[in-house]
């Protein structure tokens, strides 16, 4: 299905939502398209490349349509390598502690990184010119929600701060390859360092505007919520607006519950912090957190991508649980328990993360 890899964990068939087994991420620097999460609301629309148009509006001095050709005449292509993170990564975690009903739940793989090549969002809104008073720069997809059914397109929006800086793309291809249907062809936003929600799919439109979006995806269902609210007596407006990635890990290899020889064991996963932070430190504890040691960390591929990491722990003959938290360079720690960050929409699951493994 939309040319993903047979073991994919599909939490709906149509909107198209799976992500791979955390296994598939383990050691890989980017990840291949054939495995990147898909987190979508409405069904895969149909674009012809030929006849696609991006309007550009709002407060700007001189609006104006292009084509995908104008877009490669008029401006330099770039290339970023960055890590999207669905808001929801990790839910499953909080479905343990108390069910959070219409959520799918999933699991630590609903994070990526890829390479991004296009055009940079700045260049676009350099050459329309931005009123001084913009505040935000609000994106429109051409997929319509059915997920829930709101009959209305998908959208989202950035503080224009952020999308004048250079790292935010209008990117056309994943990976050195034209961006397949399925991940937003033929234009999609990459805007590192937020949650997957802003990086809007199947791009028609951009507004600036002074305030943030309106769309429902933005002021109604990516907020962050008291544990003791109904989400269905909330409003638009309630909550908070989720935005930056918060500091986050997990462990990706072995699995949980796996069976490995006692003794020295190789335990990888991978951490990633959003914003302009990176992350610094990963600790690993194999005690319930009475002591720890110091993973060995990949190279950070780019101020905007995960880090890999790695550590040798002793299990012993029967249970042990093995625990990871992550520094970034803000100093920012994990939370320790999920019970701690439970949110009745169940986002923004960055607790430490844990593997009971079997020593035989």
């Amino acid at each position: 299905m939309w040319g993903k890899r047979d073991d994919m964990v599909v939490h709906q068939v149509d909107p198209y939502n799976a992500e791979p087994p955390p296994r598939a991420l383990a050691g890989e620097d980017t990840t291949a398209v054939d495995t990147f999460y898909s987190r979508n609301h409405g069904s895969v629309p149909e674009i012809d490349p030929d006849a696609w148009t991006l309007r550009v509006d709002g407060l700007v001095d001189r609006p104006a349509t292009f084509g995908l050709d104008d877009l490669r005449r008029l401006f330099t292509e770039h290339t970023e390598t960055a890590t999207l993170q669905c808001a929801g990564n990790r839910r499953a975690g909080l479905i343990e502690v108390r069910d959070i009903p219409g959520e799918a739940p999933w699991g630590p793989a609903a994070t990526a990184t890829a390479r991004w090549a296009g055009v940079r969002v700045a260049d676009l809104l350099r050459h329309v010119g931005v009123h001084h008073d913009a505040t935000d720069v609000a994106f429109t997809g051409a997929d319509i929600a059915t997920s829930p059914a709101t009959g209305a397109p998908y959208g989202g929006s950035i503080p224009a701060r952020k999308a004048l800086m250079p790292e935010v793309l209008l990117a056309w291809s994943m990976n050195g390859e034209p961006l397949p249907a399925i991940h937003g062809a033929p234009v999609r936003v990459v805007a590192p360092g937020y949650i997957g929600a802003r990086s809007v799919k199947w791009l028609e439109r951009i507004t600036v505007q002074e305030e943030p979006s309106d769309n429902f995806f933005q002021a109604s269902t990516y907020r962050l919520l008291p544990p003791e609210v109904d989400p269905s007596s909330t409003g638009p407006g309630d909550g908070v607006a989720l935005g930056l990635v918060a500091v986050n890990s997990d462990v990706l290899s072995p699995d949980d519950g796996a069976q490995v020889p006692a003794g020295p064991t190789t335990v990888t996963g991978y951490a990633f912090a959003g914003g302009d932070r990176t992350v610094v430190r990963v600790d690993v504890s194999t005690d319930d957190g009475q002591t720890w040691r110091q993973a060995e960390l990949a190279a950070q591929l780019s101020p905007w991508a995960w880090r890999h990491w790695s550590a040798t722990v002793e299990v012993p003959r029967g249970d042990v649980t093995v625990l990871a938290r992550a520094w970034d360079s803000s100093a920012a720690l994990q939370p320790e328990r999920p019970e701690h960050v439970w949110n009745p929409k169940g986002y923004v699951n960055n607790s430490w993360a844990r593997v009971h493994l079997h020593g035989v």
